[in-house]
């Protein structure tokens, strides 16, 4: 199941800045880490050596997911949070949440779960948090801790269809398809043209037997977001089912009939 680690490198809210730094310096600094993540370090580091205080660690932070360095990331927004004792603690579960997305970012979703957790206990309930945490369980494979944070999500905003598409997913990976296509239809009623609901909702119909619906929900994927990760599953979908359904004197050699 994929959730929503992008959010790693959004900028989020930090503590009230130094006496001295301008908040036009920190949106540069933020807007440089996702457009040259090395340069970004740079400025960072230098910035707060000369008492840029945390929104210095913060766009550092980000310039490392940039970099792809997760791990390094996710320790410095949790040294950060840790740090911010006297900040509002809304701005120190964003830390954490942020933590949370590199740690996921770098395969590590038990790190990941701990990260969201702490963010939990200074912003309890909030919808994000929640779906973030829905997917650290997902990919430790406890599907149904996942299914119990996406519930609660929905319980506080029903209308959220991208929660609706997660838990259609994580139902999908436990086998209650009926569940899962009633949550993926929902979702496509509230945003038809949501591409991982279309995706989700092709791999429902294919294990439901509905190749014909399977593929015309992969195809739309493919012309609503071709160059997207989603396009690329939907592609390789796309080519076991052609593969599944061709005739035996037109499969692989190798392939058994």
């Amino acid at each position: 199941m994929s959730l929503a680690s992008a959010r790693a490198a959004a900028p989020t809210p930090t503590p009230a800045q130094p006496s001295g730094i301008a908040a036009d310096d920190y949106a540069s600094c933020l807007r440089l880490a996702h457009e040259d993540p090395s340069r970004a370090l740079a400025q960072a580091t230098s910035w707060r050596s000369n008492g840029g205080g945390f929104p210095a660690e913060h766009c550092a932070a980000v310039a490392l997911v940039g970099l792809k360095r997760y791990a390094e990331a996710a320790n410095a927004l949790e040294a950060m949070a840790g740090a911010m004792m006297t900040a509002d603690p809304q701005l120190r579960a964003d830390a954490l949440d942020q933590a949370g997305q590199a740690w996921l970012l770098d395969d590590k979703p038990k790190e990941a779960q701990a990260a969201f957790d702490a963010a939990l206990d200074f912003k309890p309930d909030d919808p994000d948090i929640l779906i973030d945490r829905a997917e650290a369980y997902a990919a430790s494979g406890r599907f149904f801790d996942a299914i119990d944070d996406l519930n609660r999500v929905i319980e506080l905003a029903p209308n959220r269809a991208d929660a609706l598409i997660y838990r259609a997913s994580a139902y999908r990976q436990v086998d209650s398809l009926d569940l899962a296509r009633e949550d993926v239809e929902r979702a496509l009623k509230l945003d038809p043209n949501a591409v991982p609901g279309l995706l989700e909702r092709g791999n429902i119909r294919s294990n439901q037997g509905d190749l014909a619906g399977a593929r015309a929900d992969w195809e739309r994927v493919e012309s609503l977001a071709p160059n997207s990760p989603a396009a690329k599953a939907a592609k390789d979908n796309l080519a076991h089912l052609a593969a599944m359904m061709a005739p035996p004197s037109e499969k692989p050699a190798n392939e058994k009939p």
